[in-house]
């Protein structure tokens, strides 16, 4: 079992019409056919979403998003039509709102690696593949590839799992054509954002994306190159062989795994309350991961 802890009550919005509750995102239509997409502050963690926010943290995410978009444009066309508050939505929605083409989304999780860790990983020692592609002997826990992957993933409902799909799979789902634009799109913006990231001194492990069609034209949606989304490593202490440190909610894993959380994983219990102490540390590294690639303060 796993899922919300405490799945909130959609807000009422006039104008407004709810369609869906994310792990993170809060979905809308308004009258125009638009779709309103608001980032809370909540996080997820082992297929959770936890019932102790982190304060700013959807406002980190959207702002990264637009900063991102802006760098990518040349390359694929962003879904973001404005930031501008609906009339009667609540003052917190400010600096975490996007109103945003209605698109046909692709129904697959378009996934760019550059290193081997995680379910790659996983998959790695016991076959020398990912997600069906074949890998050289030797590699090890950080790893840098020889080159950078497509690892399409099915899309999981809120409290399940993306499963790590072949790219045959994704041709049978989306079409031969649409797999290989998926394809060629995603390693595309994953190497900008590598380049553009290490520059930094960040290195991009790797990264997801989502992808919807316009009038026949491939549109990059939701959120992109955050590190909700992604696994971004400080350049200067990364070494193979070990895990990373990394910008993200490693704080959450690493307590609700520890023996101070007291909670069993493999149970069917719920996670329990983030202690302050954990939710100031993860929030510090949104907001730096925000400030070094960005180049600027978050203040």
């Amino acid at each position: 079992m796993s899922g919300f802890v405490e799945k909130p009550e959609p807000l009422q919005v006039p104008g407004l019409v709810h369609l869906h509750t994310g792990k993170v995102r809060d979905l809308y239509r308004n009258e125009a056919g638009d779709l309103v997409m608001i980032a809370s502050d909540r996080l997820s963690a082992y297929d959770w979403v936890l019932p102790t926010e982190i304060p700013d943290k959807g406002r980190v995410l959207t702002q990264l998003s637009l900063w991102w978009f802006d760098k990518l444009a040349d390359l694929v066309p962003h879904h973001v039509l404005s930031t501008e508050l609906p009339p009667g939505a609540p003052a917190d929605w400010a600096g975490r709102t996007l109103i945003c083409k209605s698109l046909r989304m692709v129904p697959v999780e378009c996934v760019a690696r550059g290193y081997l860790t995680g379910s790659g990983l996983v998959e790695y020692d016991a076959s020398r593949t990912v997600c069906g592609l074949a890998l050289p002997e030797g590699l090890v826990d950080g790893s840098e590839l020889p080159a950078p992957i497509f690892t399409p993933a099915a899309k999981a409902e809120v409290g399940e799992h993306d499963e790590n799909v072949s790219y045959e799979e994704v041709a049978r789902q989306v079409g031969a054509e649409t797999a290989a634009q998926l394809r060629r799109t995603t390693l595309a913006v994953y190497g900008r954002a590598r380049d553009i990231a290490r520059e930094r001194g960040i290195i991009l492990a790797d990264t997801k994306f989502e992808f919807g069609y316009e009038d026949g034209t491939l549109i990059l949606a939701d959120e992109v190159l955050t590190p909700d989304s992604s696994r971004f490593w400080p350049a200067d202490t990364w070494g193979p062989g070990r895990a990373q440190p990394s910008f993200d909610k490693q704080f959450v894993r690493d307590w609700l795994t520890s023996a101070e959380s007291g909670w069993d994983r493999a149970s069917e219990q719920p996670p329990p309350a983030l202690p302050a102490h954990v939710v100031e540390a993860t929030s510090a590294k949104y907001i730096e991961a925000f400030e070094r690639l960005t180049g600027t303060s978050w203040s």
